[in-house]
Parts: C-alpha cells; structure tokens; sequence
C-alpha cells in the first residue's frame, strides 16, 4: 500500500520509468489511458511459458526454468482481470503463450472470455502443432481469429530454427482452420531474419496468393533468451516489400484501425501481406497494446524493464476497483518508446517465450 491507500504494487526488473507517477485524479475513471492520451484497447494474455518447439530467436535449446503450476494464473484469475480490463475500455484480447495450445483444457478459457460481452475480439497466436486437432474446439468454444508462426515454407529450415521437424503438422493445422468459415483472417505470421529469410519471401507471397491466408512479416526484434540480438540481422519490411514487387506489384490497403501490421494487397486482386516493423519504422506514437505474463505480471510495452503484480493483489483479497487503481497507475507510466535503436539500449527484462507473444 501506498502512503494515500492505493495499492501500486511495481515489481522492478529494471529501472522504472523516470515519469511522474501521477494520482488516481490523473489516470480518469473511464478509459484506460496513458499520460499522453494513448487509449488502450488491445491485452495480450500470455497463458503459459512452456512451448513445444524451441526456436532459436525465442528461447534456447534447454536450460529454461519453467513456472510452478501455483505461479500460473489460474482461468478464474485471468476472466477476473480480463473483465475487469474490459470495464476500462479494452475491446481486442489476443492469448499466447509460449505456447497456449500446450496449456491443459485451453478452450474452456476461450469459453470463458467469449461470454464478456464487451470484447470485440477475442484471438489466439499458437505454432500450430497440435491445431489440426484442436481447431474445431477452439472455434466452438468462441475463438475468433488466428495467427500462426510460421517462419519458412521449407522443411529443413523450418526444422533448423524451430529444433522440431514438425513442419507438416503446421500446414495440416492451417488447412483445418480453413474449414471454419467463422475464423477470420487466418494470418501467418514469420519473423524476418537476415541470410535466412530472403529466399522464401516469394514462396510465401504465392501461398498468400493461392490460400485464404494473410501472410505477415515481423522485423527480428532484441527478445532472445541468449541475448544474442544483433541489428545487423533485421531484415526490414522495406526489403522485404521490394522483394515481392520485383513480382507482384502491391497496393496499399487503408485501415482505420490502430494496426501494427502495414497492409498491401495484390495489385490483380489476389490475397494480402502485411509487415511490421517495429525496429525499422517503430509505431510507438499509437500503440494501444499492454500484456499480461502468464504470472500475472502486467507489462505496458513489449520491451518493458519493468512490471506490476496483479497476481499479489488478486490472491490477497483485493476488490476489482483495488485492482483497477492498480492498472491505472501502471498504464500511466506506459513507455513513450522502445528505444531499441537509441543508444544504451537494454533489453526486455523477459525473453519472448516468457512474456507472450
């Protein structure tokens, strides 16, 4: 507790943002908002650290040392905090993990979710291994909308990166999904690295060409658990555009929502890509994005130094409005950048496995 009763609890794992920290007048009482005027609409729930694959940019081969089941928040935990976030204004909920479809009973979380009333969208980021089998139930149970990781076409490469031959797997997952109708867009989502990626970015834009699949490039960003991030790897979104366009000419698709992802469609008319550059051209000024780790720590930006407990004040007996004063207080210290291309730049205080994807 703090001196005037308001329970901030900040969990350092780095400096915390040198920012005004503000009072309850300053965070508002309707829409969550940061304290220069971002809106904040989209939660990532990350649901598990564990995942099935080990791919290289992620995490490493072994090493890791995994929550204790008592650590996760439990489904009840997390509708609670969801519904209470929702009450503040957040519309889209987008669940990862590590890996989500590796955590037992998943869609009855889905259910769960489903049924706030609120919420515009309810999505899920999985490496597809176990979708094939999975897909149908996520669907009845209300998931919306899907993206994939899929880092290559190509078996060999795929098996290189992810440590896992499972290449196939991932392809039949996605050609379930293409039986629900009601799960829409399927995108597929692969992280651009340098010297690895260039040669399948035409493979890729023909299966965005002859699939009902939006196929999205992300910029390589500073989140692997060895640390070993090095700029000089990022394959930008402006190269790879220009290596479709020596093909097959790209037209801008306009968006009015707030988007991480760059849209273009083919100019004959024929599917979608998209690419986000968040280390090349950094959308920081609009982000309306915040996370929550599958411990219950509440992080404002992908790259945080820094967290705030929800998992203490929820198992501690404290009400909705205890915890939303809680969030208020973090969202108004919401980073105004990432700083990855500044000089002195630190890393995330988690690798990606661990915060959610």
């Amino acid at each position: 507790m703090t001196d005037n009763g308001d329970i901030i609890n900040l969990t350092e794992a780095g400096a915390l943002p040198p920012v005004d920290p503000g009072t309850p007048d300053d965070w508002g009482d309707g829409q969550l908002v940061d304290r220069v005027g971002r809106a904040i609409k989209n939660l990532r729930v990350s649901v598990t650290d564990r995942c099935n694959f080990r791919c290289h940019y992620c995490m490493p081969e072994e090493g890791l040392v995994w929550l204790k089941r008592d650590e996760l928040l439990s489904y009840e935990e997390i509708e609670r905090l969801v519904t209470i976030f929702a009450s503040m204004g957040v519309e889209e909920v987008r669940l990862t993990g590590g890996e989500p479809l590796v955590r037992r009973d998943l869609p009855q979380l889905i259910e769960k979710l489903s049924r706030i009333e609120s919420l515009t969208s309810l999505s899920l980021t999985t490496n597809g291994f176990t979708l094939e089998k999975m897909c149908g139930e996520l669907v009845a149970a209300g998931l919306q909308r899907i993206n994939v990781s899929m880092d290559t076409p190509v078996r060999e490469k795929f098996a290189h990166i992810t440590r896992r031959d499972a290449l196939p797997e991932v392809l039949a997952g996605l050609e379930e999904c293409e039986k629900y109708p009601e799960l829409a867009p399927i995108k597929v989502n692969a992280v651009a690295m340098r010297d690895f990626s260039e040669e399948d970015v035409l493979a890729f834009a023909e299966l965005a060409r002859r699939k009902p699949y939006i196929v999205r490039w992300i910029e390589f960003m500073p989140l692997d658990a060895e640390g070993k991030w090095d700029q000089q790897d990022v394959l930008t979104g402006a190269e790879l555009r220009a290596i479709i366009e020596s093909r097959y000419p790209l037209v801008p698709v306009q968006d009015n929502r707030i988007a991480t992802a760059q849209r273009f469609a083919f100019a004959d008319g024929t599917g979608e890509v998209g690419f986000i550059n968040p280390v090349s051209e950094p959308f920081c000024d609009t982000c309306d994005r915040i996370r929550m780790t599958a411990d219950g720590q509440f992080r404002t930006c992908l790259f945080s130094r820094w967290e705030t407990d929800l998992r203490a004040p929820l198992r501690n007996g404290a009400s909705d409005l205890e915890i939303e004063h809680v969030i208020r207080g973090a969202v108004w210290r919401k980073e105004m950048k990432h700083y990855v291309n500044d000089p002195g730049f630190q890393p995330a205080s988690r690798s990606m496995s661990q915060i959610g994807g």
